[in-house]
């Protein structure tokens, strides 16, 4: 699950990547809260479907450092590093708490991204409730954070079943027992995989303080598809509806994943089917 990955020192600022070839055609992936540029997720059926992809780590997460919060500026860093790879076109996924700055990207640089993709996204509306805000806040600090993912991953490890009930269930309005009854064993593993190479850094911390510009997403010109499970606890379904209401040119596809990891479960790869028919779509410059 976890892949090298290289540092660009360039003129913006210094940004950690992963940049793996599998096409001409390049898909720019946003990565979400507690994920960094080496860890991969749900990027399997891109590549297996011949797209080349380029994962960078956002500011605070990795060994991106926390220059700034601001997408805009995030943005900026992220074209001149396309310009650096000699990568003139790109389409963007985002992927819920980096939804923002796939957002940013995508309107600030329309010469660059040619279409757009949100899984599972944060919008400008309020996120998270004021009892996660505090709770996430306390619970994933710089000074905390450690003790936390360790009680997660010791709970995955000595205490399987209970450790997916509790972390998926906090990331479906579903019962969590149907929640992890709907993963194969194979996924079930997957899941446990990816909480034990998670980390939260210095970027949720920047995750939980950012309020996204609203007149950003008005801006999106780029066809754009929306992709969330109506029974997302994490990041609620309305934020999903309010992105395809507010960018013009945009579909809403109501996953019929279980939970915010849309990447599991029975529909996965429906989901993922979606994804890469739109991609296959769009006008990448191949």
């Amino acid at each position: 699950m976890l892949r090298p990955t290289e540092i660009a020192r360039l003129r913006t600022g210094t940004v950690e990547y992963r940049h793996e070839h599998h096409g001409p055609a390049t898909v720019l992936i946003c990565h979400g809260g507690h994920l960094r540029a080496e860890v991969s997720l749900g990027e399997q059926p891109l590549t297996a479907a011949g797209f080349s992809i380029l994962v960078p780590s956002r500011p605070g997460y990795g060994r991106t450092p926390t220059a700034w919060s601001d997408p805009s500026r995030t943005a900026v860093l992220l074209a001149e590093l396309c310009s650096h790879l000699g990568i003139d076109r790109v389409a963007v996924l985002g992927i819920s708490a980096g939804a923002p700055l796939a957002v940013a990207l995508a309107a600030r640089h329309p010469e660059l991204v040619s279409a757009l993709v949100l899984q599972s996204p944060r919008s400008s509306l309020a996120w998270p409730d004021l009892l996660t805000r505090v709770s996430g806040a306390l619970a994933f600090h710089p000074m905390t954070q450690m003790l936390t993912w360790t009680a997660m991953q010791a709970s995955m490890s000595l205490f399987p079943g209970h450790g997916l009930r509790t972390t998926l269930g906090a990331m479906s309005t579903l019962p969590a027992h149907q929640v992890v009854a709907d993963l194969t064993p194979a996924e079930r593993a997957a899941v446990q995989r990816l909480f034990r190479v998670m980390r939260s850094d210095q970027g949720f911390q920047l995750d939980l303080e950012l309020s996204p510009d609203p007149h950003l997403e008005a801006a999106v010109s780029q066809p754009t598809l929306v992709v969330a499970s109506p029974t997302d606890a994490a990041v609620p379904y309305k934020h999903a509806q309010h992105l395809a209401r507010a960018i013009p040119d945009s579909t809403l596809w109501p996953s019929p994943s279980l939970s915010h990891l849309i990447w599991y479960g029975t529909g996965a790869r429906a989901t993922a089917q979606r994804t890469v028919d739109f991609l296959a779509r769009a006008p990448l410059n191949r």
